[in-house]
């Protein structure tokens, strides 16, 4: 029977074993398989078992769902040994009969949350920072609600410094 075992740190050794038709995987407690890491979402991916096939499906996760270092953006064939990558997670799928895969996974890197966009096109790299950053955008932003706060302020304890004034000459009459 196939089972996926996590290879990350923190959850080493810890596997789910793939025998009903479905799995669903994510980090919240209504998953057939929990996943607790902030890498992973909530409802991340579903595993099927479709005949001799485990088929795995993203649910349009924030982080992706790979196979190896393939990004799936509907629906992959995971073969025994081959590494799914989940966020940050990675869990290597095992199956009896089936060469084990890599030991111990390298390390990757620790941003959680990458962009789908594509990133900085080479022409913005080649163009360097000319027109790349609207100066507006880091300026100082004026708030004219303080100096009503430190004028109210200050008559606040003119008025109370009056108010102990008379009060302190009453009694002393």
């Amino acid at each position: 029977m196939a089972k996926l075992v996590l290879l990350s740190e923190g959850f080493t050794g810890r596997s789910h074993e793939l025998i009903a038709e479905k799995t669903t995987i994510g980090r919240v407690e209504d998953n057939t398989f929990q996943i607790a890491d902030p890498s992973v979402s909530s409802h991340h991916c579903e595993i099927h078992l479709r005949g001799s096939e485990v088929v795995v499906k993203d649910l349009n996760s924030t982080n992706g769902t790979f196979i190896e270092t393939q990004q799936i953006t509907g629906e992959g064939v995971v073969k025994p040994g081959q590494i799914l990558r989940l966020g940050q997670i990675q869990i290597r799928l095992e199956a009896p009969g089936a060469a084990a895969g890599p030991a111990a996974p390298k390390k990757i890197d620790s941003t959680l949350v990458m962009d789908k966009r594509g990133g900085v096109k080479l022409e913005q790299l080649e163009q360097g920072s000319r027109g790349a950053v609207d100066p507006k955008v880091f300026a100082k932003k004026k708030n004219g609600s303080n100096v009503y706060w430190l004028i109210g302020g200050v008559i606040l304890v003119v008025i109370i410094a009056g108010g102990l004034w008379v009060a302190f000459h009453a009694l002393n009459k």
